[in-house]
């Protein structure tokens, strides 16, 4: 077995104290608040279960993983674990935990630990919409259909050390270490929690909740005990909830909120670019992102794939480009363009409501249909909505709005009880930078499950196999692998599960006092904030 560290760039790093930071901001100050203000409540803070763009980035500062990525970036680098192993044929990794972490509880975390959450995240019982990336471990089968409890490919070896092995070489799964599901959570506080574990989450972040008072705010405190020294730098991070996002940017303006959490709402982007002050503090950022329609496949009339063809011919998508204030590109695929593995070659279907509905009267629908869309209720995305029912109708597809909170439509997604979902404000944006991660969770089999991600309910097995197989090279890169991915979205689109529309650009505002590299501010990784590196100048 040869011993490799996350990175060769953290040689040096690792040579010294375990809980060095090597990231630390010379200009930093630490101390103080920061207010981030959200319309909606917060559904979870169980890093097994939340999978949202509101979530994401509090529970990724609640919790650690073994694996982590350099703030700001996709770049891997230690976690919880030390330093690891791969075994040569690439089915074994063997992880080494950093001494002395804590959990918010203040017991040590040990390998035991580990063991347990990998557990807790695959076992159907949690209805973990995450549970599919860990389908290379060993066993993952046996525990997904109930056939065993615990994974037998995950061994304690001792206090600090744990092996997993898998069933199949998976050149992503550094990357699935690195997800907020692979966080490591202590049995007693979840059995205390007696299910509510996401409403009292302990882990060993940077930051530990301090006070939830539900459709009001949350408070997060510092961690006094966090094993990266000299973080985080704020003292806590208050989130009101129940702000609408045209209010939330007044109250930036005037310096009694930090952080917009929706972002700077459309209607007031012309306005906010146009003023050389306030576009000072806007901050953009690429992002691995599309934004799509997703048709349910097992829900007539969109259990035929000439329907699902036709209604993706149906969609205006440079109209409604226009509506986001041009801040994306139309899209074709579920990949976007930045993603390896985009189909470059590849023109997707043709805007032509003619065709679409002659497509519809072949399919014994020449009166088209009713239906349901369902939408979260943030700007723009009910615009958006209704932009997409108004191309609808005119094929004969009458679709009634569902407009609702993010939580509710997600619900309803993970259910099968939406027949369209669009995912603005929850459309997907790339865990790790893989084509693998568009697939697994929102088009496999594995996320088509009560509670899964892939809305669609789209399962080809075929399909799954060919994108095992692709997972199942060792190296990440490679032109083989990037075509076989490329194959199987080609091969997505023929079925029409969804309705690609657009690849977003990501923009958010800080206040005047926020310090910190403007990456922290648009992380990839820690979505849409990396608070545990952030700070106030004040």
């Amino acid at each position: 077995m040869k011993k490799l560290l996350a990175s060769t760039a953290l040689i040096a790093a690792l040579a010294l104290p375990a809980v060095a930071e090597q990231h630390m901001d010379p200009n930093a100050k630490p101390g103080g608040n920061i207010t981030v203000t959200y319309k909606d409540d917060v559904a979870t803070l169980d890093p097994a279960i939340g999978y949202d763009w509101q979530n994401w980035s509090m529970i990724k500062s609640l919790f650690d993983g073994l694996m982590d990525y350099e703030p700001g970036t996709t770049t891997l680098r230690p976690g919880l674990a030390e330093s690891y192993e791969i075994s040569d044929d690439g089915m074994t990794f063997t992880f080494h935990l950093r001494p002395g972490v804590k959990f918010h509880n203040g017991r040590e975390m040990v390998a035991e630990d580990v063991k347990y959450s990998l557990d807790r995240v695959t076992n159907p019982a949690t209805q973990s919409p995450g549970a599919g990336f860990f389908g290379a471990i060993e066993g993952y089968d046996a525990v997904a259909s109930g056939e065993a409890e615990t994974l037998s490919g995950v061994t304690v070896v001792d206090p600090q050390t744990v092996q997993i092995k898998l069933s199949r070489p998976d050149a992503t799964f550094l990357h699935v270490m690195a997800l907020n599901f692979a966080s490591v959570v202590p049995q007693e506080a979840v059995e205390a929690a007696g299910g509510d574990f996401g409403k009292q989450p302990v882990g060993t972040g940077a930051f530990k909740l301090g006070e939830w008072t539900i459709g009001q705010r949350l408070v997060f405190e510092k961690n006094a005990d966090y094993w990266r020294d000299g973080l985080p730098y704020l003292d806590t991070v208050t989130f009101e909830v129940g702000q609408e996002p045209i209010v939330a940017l007044l109250r930036l303006q005037n310096g009694e909120v930090d952080v917009p959490g929706d972002g700077i709402p459309p209607a007031k982007f012309q306005e906010v670019m146009a003023d050389p002050e306030q576009a000072a503090r806007v901050v953009e950022g690429g992002q691995l992102q599309t934004g799509y329609i997703t048709l349910n496949v097992t829900t007539p009339p969109l259990d035929q794939v000439e329907v699902r063809k036709a209604i993706n011919m149906a969609i205006n998508k440079d109209r409604i480009v226009q509506l986001i204030n041009g801040r994306a590109v139309p899209a074709n695929q579920p990949l976007p363009p930045s993603m390896p593995g985009y189909t470059t070659d590849y023109a997707g279907y043709a805007y032509d409501p003619e065709a679409a509905k002659q497509m519809l009267a072949d399919a014994g629908l020449p009166d088209g249909f009713e239906t349901e869309l369902y939408v979260m209720n943030t700007d723009p995305n009910p615009r958006i909505a209704q932009a997409i029912q108004q191309d609808l109708a005119a094929i004969g597809v009458n679709a009634s709005i569902q407009s609702l909170a993010q939580a509710n439509v997600i619900e309803a997604g993970g259910a099968g009880t939406a027949p369209m979902i669009w995912s603005g404000g929850m459309a997907w944006i790339a865990d790790f930078p893989d084509p693998s991660n568009f697939y697994g969770p929102i088009l496999g089999c594995a996320g088509a499950v009560e509670g899964g991600w892939n809305w669609s309910k789209f399962c080809d097995e075929a399909l799954d196999a060919e994108a095992t197989a692709a997972d199942s090279m060792v190296s990440q890169e490679g032109e083989e692998r990037l075509k076989m991915w490329s194959d199987v979205y080609m091969k997505v689109m023929e079925e029409a599960p969804w309705v690609p529309v657009f690849n977003e650009q990501r923009y958010t505002m800080k206040s005047a006092r926020m310090g910190g590299d403007d990456a922290l501010y648009v992380d990839p990784v820690s979505i849409p904030v990396n608070y545990d590196y952030v700070y106030v100048t004040d």
